[in-house]
């Protein structure tokens, strides 16, 4: 497969990163940036250009891997060398139907929203295909992301918003929650050093324990809170607090903000 990325930024390498493992799957890099074009090749063997070439026109994909602000004038210098590729965009934020306006009406489009544990390979990454897109793009875009950690596909676009208030901003919130268990391990007394293993352990492990059992979450925190014990305190403190309510808002208030994106970025 000839895959062609038009941005050579973060996502873009770990794309590259887990793609190149793949045998007989060809890497061209397009960015003004010689710096990371120059980084990008001499790491993975790519192939790069500062603009649209033909080793973009004889791609099979297309990854636009730029920042959304960009992708309107990248749209439009790509629209006119358009054939049969598959364009899948990583772009935050924009929608496929605004993508396929500024595209000239094509319809091969794959939307992505992937996260940042990719850039270890393991990330997770929401996905919605236009009617447009046949069963082999499908299975080639599936491919694409799956080189950086598991795909789960959507019906309807509209639930990238969700994926987005989910997963997307999601290892902000993990981040969050190991500054607090961290912090209140200093607070009790622990020192910085012990408080970060304790809490990544902590996570870490409970995150693999929940992934590999056949129980829901519920019970499996259910059975570690025995009535009057140290962990029910700790969770009748956050009931009481309102932590799981405000966990709820916030992913919606991420996802909510996903939806305004879109509509801003789309604009005439």
């Amino acid at each position: 497969m000839k895959i062609a990325f038009i941005g050579g930024g973060n996502m873009a390498s770990a794309l590259i990163a887990g793609l190149v493992k793949q045998p007989g799957t060809a890497i061209h890099v397009i960015d003004p940036n010689a710096d990371a074009l120059a980084r990008l090749a001499q790491q993975y063997g790519a192939s790069t250009s500062t603009a649209i070439d033909a080793g973009l026109l004889d791609s099979d994909v297309i990854v636009l891997a730029v920042k959304p602000q960009q992708m309107r004038e990248v749209a439009a210098a790509l629209a006119p060398r358009l054939k049969s590729q598959l364009v899948l965009s990583i772009a935050a934020g924009i929608r496929s139907s605004d993508l396929s306006r500024w595209l000239g009406g094509y319809q091969a489009i794959v939307r992505t929203m992937p996260n940042t544990p990719a850039l270890i390979g393991m990330g997770v990454t929401g996905m919605a295909a236009q009617l447009g897109v046949s069963a082999q793009q499908r299975e080639a875009a599936d491919a694409v992301m799956r080189a950086v950690g598991k795909t789960v596909w959507l019906d309807d676009e509209g639930q990238i918003d969700a994926v987005t208030g989910v997963s997307g901003s999601g290892p902000a919130y993990v981040f969050f929650f190991l500054e607090a268990m961290q912090e209140a391990a200093r607070a009790m007394g622990l020192n910085a050093e012990q408080g970060r293993e304790l809490a990544l352990a902590t996570f870490t492990g409970a995150a693999q324990l929940a992934a590999q059992s056949e129980e829901s979450v519920e019970v499996l925190r259910q059975r570690v809170t025995s009535k009057g014990g140290t962990t029910h305190a700790a969770i009748t403190s956050m009931e009481a607090a309102g932590v799981k309510q405000a966990i709820v808002a916030a992913m919606q208030a991420a996802a909510a903000r996903g939806r305004e994106l879109g509509e801003e970025l789309g604009k005439d």
